[in-house]
């Protein structure tokens, strides 16, 4: 009788720490939630912001620096998903020549954009170790480069100007790489958040 007391109380242990883990879990992303949103509404695209950074809410809690590392590391991936779009797209048979030339331009200002967004995680993680006026040395490369590559994403959207290239090459291109260059935004405005609170 004494083991099946001892059995039921551990089950009871057992559950009350699992349900206490699951009521702080879904807290830290609540509270994650709430904070994303409140820091999203100052960029310029606020729905796509929430949308694409409220996944990683109970990684991000209510950190600013994790937000900004996240942003970021968000930002990289869809222009690597981009990158690898616009590449196939050059392998398309019977393109216009002036189409192809805007694809393999677009496909070089997105290797710039990916070099520079990667360069800015690593001076990110510099930032976030340093201090005073090295802190501020790290977070204005991290603005250049950011700048640079949402500059490098604009550019291959404007690759696609005029009429002689509307079609559905240009269509496709420009909905990846706006989605690009709107999270890139979205990204910069969160670093420069990050930036000015320390």
């Amino acid at each position: 009788m004494e083991r099946a007391s001892v059995a039921v109380l551990l089950v009871v242990v057992v559950a009350v720490l699992y349900t206490a883990g699951i009521a702080e879990s879904a807290a830290a992303k609540s509270g994650g939630a709430s904070f994303i949103k409140a820091k999203c509404s100052t960029t310029q695209y606020p729905a796509l912001c929430v949308q694409s950074l409220s996944t990683y809410a109970s990684a991000i809690q209510k950190s600013p620096k994790q937000l900004a590392h996240t942003a970021l590391t968000v930002s990289l991936a869809k222009a690597q998903s981009a990158k690898a779009f616009v590449s196939k797209l050059g392998k398309i048979k019977g393109m216009k020549k002036r189409e192809l030339e805007a694809v393999h331009d677009c496909l070089d200002e997105m290797n710039d954009s990916i070099d520079r967004l990667s360069q800015s995680m690593q001076e990110l993680e510099k930032a976030g170790k340093s201090k005073g006026q090295d802190f501020l040395w790290h977070m204005s490369n991290v603005d250049t480069w950011v700048s640079a590559a949402l500059t490098d994403e604009n550019t291959c959207v404007d690759g696609f100007a005029g009429r002689a290239l509307d079609g559905r090459i240009k269509e496709s291109v420009r909905g990846w790489v706006v989605n690009v260059a709107q999270v890139t935004s979205n990204a910069l405005a969160l670093i420069n958040q990050y930036g000015a609170k320390n």
